[in-house]
């Protein structure tokens, strides 16, 4: 009997009651019907379990807390790397980094526009970090042809490249394979595409299985998941196999789409495509940001499939849990990992310690801390850029200092951005501000170094030099693009101007072709909603919808928050919601009751 599902009562002895990873599950209860909304909430209309039984979690799972935002994509673990290898081009498929990345970055943590900068290569990503320990960092290898691409107009990216080719230039796999690592590690997803479609309109090469995967994972990108789906239709039958869907239902996953992402996942067992963990994990993604409930539901499947939960699943778990302020239930979880034999590698231990801070659990904290740290730091110096923001978490302005010790002599790019981060949590902005002057002398002025201080300041209200800065951006040429932007916004509103950081990222859009980063929007649209200015709530919401940003159960909670500090109805809610598809949790259903304008009381009743 799996793990996860192995518990002290049967599952058909009471009331179909039974513990899924410290999740419990009831046969059927719908938390909506109090406000009004009584649609089912299971997974079971996607036909993702037996039609005979079908399960559904009840809302006393204690799984009620916010979910961090997560980019999805392949893992390191064996199942993942499938789709990894189904790849010509060697680069990450199906996402932006690695799966379980999103466990402990946000999406802040990109470059603007895919801007160039002159350091080793670094992700900045405790799977990057992990990664180390196995293999010596190396210096970032370009191809020609990439130069080409960055030097040729975005208009005229054929004409660039035939031109290359004319003057004689070898268009080799590996020189194809390096361009595109080098495009999709700065996002530019759109050259990429060009580039694919490029090789084939000139039949340099035959097109097999992965080639037609990559394609699809750049025009879901690029394009959207409407176009993805077309370009299916257009891909030889033989080679619409398992990868291709799987792919689609990635990206259906970090665009947030959880109807088209069911729907991708019904599609692949109507094709009798194995139901593999891989799957599994993304909709445990899918459902860790939308609906937690359904958490339960995807691991039943996984029981009935007889699918054994990889690492990545158990960390997603962990991290449920310790979201959830769940600190016992996160540690039973970690015991049944182990007992599978798997061990918490160092992005689980990071999750662990950050959820244990949270907690207040600062000496449990700390001693899995130096568990992590090991005997000999210079030797694995490849965690100081993970341990820095979690000792300043913790406060340890001490330990802060003897890991930056270990590095500043020949720091490394990553590491200085860690140690910005831990000084500006510490509220030491001088510190902060040393190791930024150190990074420009050794590296170009960049966006991404910039905005790393700029949080530093916005965190510590620090609106002068914050300007200060933003002009010094201006005058080294920066490149100023959604990273920038979000850090500028949350600089104007933690010192209280939100109408200003509001004007900066209207001129900010209507200026450039780029999309903002979702947190920016919705630091916006909080700020109104806690002022109770519907009409700026309902602009921002607005805005979110037209950049096209995926409805999220998040947005209709602060957008109703306007409403309940107004003390106003929110007439029609309820047929938004289901216009997007969402059905709410407990706490938009408590949320709609209070907004609900027909909603009777006694002294209404009396008066009646």
């Amino acid at each position: 009997m799996w793990a996860l599902r192995r518990a002290s009562i049967p599952l058909r002895t009471r009331r179909f009651n039974v513990r899924a990873s410290c999740v419990k599950l009831a046969r059927t209860t719908c938390v909506e019907e109090e406000s009004g909304i009584s649609e089912s909430r299971g997974i079971t209309y996607s036909g993702f379990l037996s039609p005979k039984v079908h399960y559904h979690s009840g809302h006393n799972a204690s799984l009620n807390f916010t979910v961090r935002r997560c980019g999805l994509s392949s893992s390191s673990t064996k199942e993942e790397d499938d789709l990894e290898d189904g790849f010509s081009e060697l680069e990450t498929p199906a996402g932006d980094g690695n799966e379980s990345d999103s466990l402990l970055t946000s999406d802040t943590e990109l470059s603007d526009n895919g801007e160039k900068e002159d350091v080793e290569e670094s992700r900045n990503e405790v799977d990057e970090a992990a990664k180390e320990k196995e293999k010596p960092r190396r210096v970032r290898v370009e191809s020609e042809l990439f130069n080409e691409i960055l030097k040729a107009p975005g208009t005229s990216l054929h004409l660039a490249l035939d031109k290359w080719l004319e003057e004689g230039n070898e268009l080799t796999r590996e020189e194809v394979s390096l361009a595109m690592v080098n495009l999709r590690k700065r996002k530019m997803f759109g050259r990429a595409l060009q580039l694919s479609e490029w090789l084939e309109s000139k039949k340099q090469f035959e097109f097999i299985e992965r080639d037609y995967a990559s394609r699809l994972d750049l025009i879901a990108k690029a394009r959207g998941l409407q176009k993805a789906e077309v370009y299916i239709e257009t891909i030889p039958e033989s080679f619409r196999s398992e990868i291709i869907y799987r792919t689609l239902l990635a990206n259906c996953v970090s665009q947030n789409n959880v109807k088209k992402a069911e729907e991708v996942f019904s599609k692949m067992k109507d094709l009798n495509f194995p139901v593999t963990v891989f799957a599994c994990n993304q909709l445990l993604f899918l459902y860790k940001r939308n609906d937690k409930k359904k958490i339960a539901d995807v691991l039943l499947l996984m029981e009935n499939e007889n699918i054994k939960p990889s690492s990545l699943t158990y960390e997603i778990l962990i991290d449920t849990k310790g979201q959830s302020k769940d600190i016992d239930g996160m540690d039973q979880i970690v015991d049944r990992m182990k007992a599978q034999g798997i061990e918490p590698g160092i992005k689980t231990q990071a999750v662990l310690a950050r959820h244990y801070i949270s907690a207040g659990l600062q000496d449990k904290a700390e001693t899995l801390l130096k568990e992590m740290e090991g005997e000999n730091l210079k030797q694995n110096r490849w965690l100081c850029r993970i341990l820095l923001p979690l000792y300043a978490n913790l406060g340890k302005e001490d330990e802060v200092g003897r890991i930056w010790n270990v590095c500043e002599t020949n720091p490394r790019h990553d590491e200085c951005l860690a140690a910005i981060e831990a000084w500006g949590k510490l509220n030491i902005i001088d510190e902060a501000e040393k190791v930024f002057e150190m990074m420009i002398k050794k590296w170009k002025l960049s966006s991404k170094t910039c905005s790393g201080l700029l949080k530093v300041y916005a965190n510590n209200k620090m609106l002068m030099k914050g300007k200060d800065l933003i002009k010094r951006m201006g005058d080294g040429g920066c490149r100023i693009g959604p990273l920038t932007w979000d850090a500028i916004v949350k600089l104007y509103v933690q010192a209280g101007e939100v109408e200003k950081a509001d004007s900066v990222l209207q001129k900010a859009t209507q200026q450039s072709q780029l999309k903002p980063i979702f947190s920016t929007y919705l630091t916006i649209l909080e700020q109104y909603a806690n002022r109770g200015d519907i009409h700026n709530s309902e602009k921002t919401f607005y805005r979110m919808k037209q950049a096209d940003y995926p409805s999220r159960p998040k947005m209709y909670q602060v957008l109703m928050n306007a409403y309940i500090n107004a003390k106003l109805p929110a007439y029609g809610i309820r047929d938004r919601l289901r216009a997007d598809g969402i059905y709410p949790n407990r706490t938009l259903a408590n949320q709609l009751i209070q907004v609900d304008g027909f909603r009777k009381n006694p002294v209404s009743d009396l008066l009646d």
